[in-house]
């Protein structure tokens, strides 16, 4: 069972990260925007059962939780902890199939690698120590389309700032290249 080492606030003000003594997936990032989508997540599916529930990420020792924003967080809190603290950790899922960080769809572009490389070297670390993650969807005509997870799903700075950087230092790889997030 995870024990909660610290309760960190996100850039984003309905989100909060929690950081686990023990990892609670080994690897596998796990994010999903709504309870449907967490249907074979035993995890996922306790903590969306908790009103005001609208995101669950996590991977390793990280879990963060975003809320409507409707919610009073200390009371919020009251209520996530005991099930982060009772959850086993996740073994192997249906889903987990899917590769972590592009979709099987984007996986067929070389120039995805060295993008990916770099987004997992300059930019995952950051967004993860944020509450969050970057999925690369596709490219399609020059157009790189991503996905924000977690607490970056809902950030306000996401769509602007991050990903106004993101496109920054993929030009500098492939100038073509547009970045818009889906």
């Amino acid at each position: 069972m995870p024990k909660i080492a610290e309760i960190e606030r996100t850039p984003n003000p309905n989100a909060i990260r929690f950081v686990l003594k023990d990892p609670i997936s080994q690897g596998v990032t796990r994010s999903y925007e709504n309870a449907e989508l967490a249907a074979k997540d035993p995890f996922a599916t306790q903590l969306f059962e908790i009103d005001h529930v609208i995101n669950v990420y996590y991977v390793d020792k990280y879990v963060t939780i975003t809320q409507d924003g409707e919610a009073d967080w200390n009371d919020l809190l009251r209520k996530l902890a005991p099930p982060i603290r009772e959850a086993e950790a996740v073994g192997a899922l249906e889903s987990d199939d899917e590769e972590v960080h592009v979709s099987k769809e984007a996986q067929n572009d070389p120039r995805l690698t060295e993008i990916n490389q770099m987004l997992d070297d300059q930019v995952r670390p950051y967004l993860l120590a944020d509450g969050g993650g970057l999925k690369i969807l596709g490219l399609e005509d020059n157009i790189l389309k991503v996905h924000y997870q977690g607490a970056c799903g809902t950030c306000p700075t996401a769509t602007t700032g991050t990903l106004y950087a993101i496109e920054s230092m993929v030009k500098r790889i492939h100038p073509e290249i547009e970045v818009k997030s889906v």
